[in-house]
């Protein structure tokens, strides 16, 4: 009899491991490059999130925003999650991240602007940046955004296309761009005008946005452990691959995760 009642109580009282379903989520996702393309549906965070619902079990709706507006929502619960975010101190107030990759950021300017090196840039007062809205970089090139931006030297767009085109038209000398963008770099007429010059800073880990507001500590760690076994599987490591070289995914995915 004990045991009957014991066996009858165990379900209810047992903790589920995995992400609590009882409500619909909300993902985003923003069309950059290998990342995300609209007009093909197909991209790294695009199998990265077909993954994670798969492995959650949750109804997830997904749609497509701009970036800033993803920041936006995200702030004030009203999107549960995004992709492929990096943190600063102001997001970590309202939102968590799990790390799926790191990567470094390049700056891509035109040949005839007189710029071969960062240095250059204290000797060139008429320099226009180009920079995705709602985006942040690395360390030296938040510090370069910043410093030009306070001096109306950074045209913002909502996405790559109308930089690469800004830059080919000469209204910007150079944006920021990272290894997602390399296929339209590659296109040979943006790469016979342009030069590609590195930061010199650290990778910068990117993962999954979690919305504080929305979401529990308990429940943002139940979706980081599904990252994180993504990871140490191997799959998020056979996605990248389908895009990059097997030694550039190795290097994006093998990273010193933060704190």
């Amino acid at each position: 009899m004990l045991i009957a009642l014991l066996a009858s109580l165990t379900p209810a009282c047992a903790a589920p491991s995995g992400p609590d379903c009882s409500r619909p989520f909300t993902l985003a996702l923003h069309d950059h490059g290998l990342l995300y393309s609209a007009a093909t549906d197909t991209g790294i965070d695009k199998d990265f999130a077909d993954e994670l619902i798969r492995r959650s079990g949750c109804k997830v709706n997904v749609s497509l925003m701009s970036r800033a507006r993803i920041w936006q929502l995200i702030e004030s619960g009203a999107l549960d999650f995004s992709l492929s975010g990096i943190s600063s101190p102001e997001r970590e107030r309202f939102a968590s991240f799990a790390w799926y990759f790191s990567n470094k950021y390049y700056l891509l300017v035109r040949k005839d602007s007189g710029i071969s090196r960062l240095q250059d840039f204290a000797r060139n007062g008429h320099f226009q940046l180009g920079a995705i809205r709602g985006f942040r970089y690395s360390r030296n090139a938040n510090r370069l955004v910043d410093k030009l931006s306070a001096a109306n030297r950074v045209s913002q767009a909502g996405g790559l296309e109308p930089l690469y085109e800004a830059l080919l038209l000469n209204r910007i000398q150079g944006m920021i761009m990272e290894p997602f963008d390399y296929p339209a770099v590659q296109e040979k007429r943006i790469r016979d005008a342009t030069s590609i010059i590195g930061f010199e800073d650290p990778s910068v880990p990117h993962g999954l946005i979690m919305s504080r507001k929305a979401l529990t500590p308990a429940e943002q760690d139940k979706w980081r452990a599904l990252v994180d076994g993504m990871l140490a599987d191997g799959t998020v490591r056979r996605i990248f691959e389908k895009y990059f070289n097997p030694d550039l995914a190795a290097s994006m995915v093998q990273f010193q995760a933060k704190p």
